[in-house]
């Protein structure tokens, strides 16, 4: 099986499907803001969330429902900046993902990636990287939601996580960012094989 990728290219192309998942999984799960409500524990992701309050109709009460989903709507999401951080962070990971498949595809595929191509992977990454690191800045402008309030005590405000703390998914997707923007873009420069010119 050929490939069209250096040794190098074959470590920036694991790298990147490593620096991709670890920012999918993290943008996906619903673990960037922890807190409590009503005693129970409650999380938050930019799109998701972990224990929510309904209304009991029948005992005429207000109970936590322990489970994790989306928000019914885009517009339900808590605030504005949580928003543009869903579509900035998402964008960003696809991104990654994009470049971590076709790195991937050319450690089967000869003449796949060449320097060139090699380095505008890179740049997208970088990019990708870039776009993933705006949302997790943007994120805390989001604390000042009623819903977050609510969870950490009504203390929480902008960047000021009040009873709250950040959670493990918010970590995990800044550092798949962070990798992908530093070192996976650098070793991009060395990963294609340079091409071979045929007299005609």
């Amino acid at each position: 099986m050929a490939s069209s990728l250096t040794c190098t290219g074959v470590i920036w192309a694991l790298l990147s499907l490593l620096c991709a998942a670890a920012s999918c999984v993290g943008f996906f799960m619903p673990y960037w803001l922890l807190g409590t409500q009503m005693d129970k524990p409650v999380s938050f992701g930019t799109f998701r969330r972990c224990s929510y309050p309904v209304r009991d109709e029948e005992k005429q009460i207000t109970v936590m429902l322990e489970q994790c989903g989306r928000y019914a709507s885009f517009s339900g999401i808590p605030s504005l900046e949580w928003r543009i951080c869903t579509v900035v962070t998402g964008v960003g990971c696809g991104l990654l993902l994009l470049v971590a498949l076709t790195g991937l595809m050319g450690c089967c595929i000869s003449d796949l990636i060449s320097r060139t191509i090699g380095r505008v992977a890179g740049g997208i990454q970088f990019v990708g990287g870039l776009l993933i690191g705006s949302g997790c800045a943007l994120y805390p402008l989001g604390w000042d939601s009623e819903e977050v309030k609510q969870t950490c005590s009504n203390s929480s405000d902008q960047f000021k996580l009040g009873s709250c703390q950040i959670g493990w998914a918010y970590y995990c997707t800044g550092a798949g960012a962070a990798a992908a923007m530093l070192l996976c873009t650098w070793l991009s420069c060395f990963a294609g094989k340079k091409q071979k010119h045929y007299p005609y």
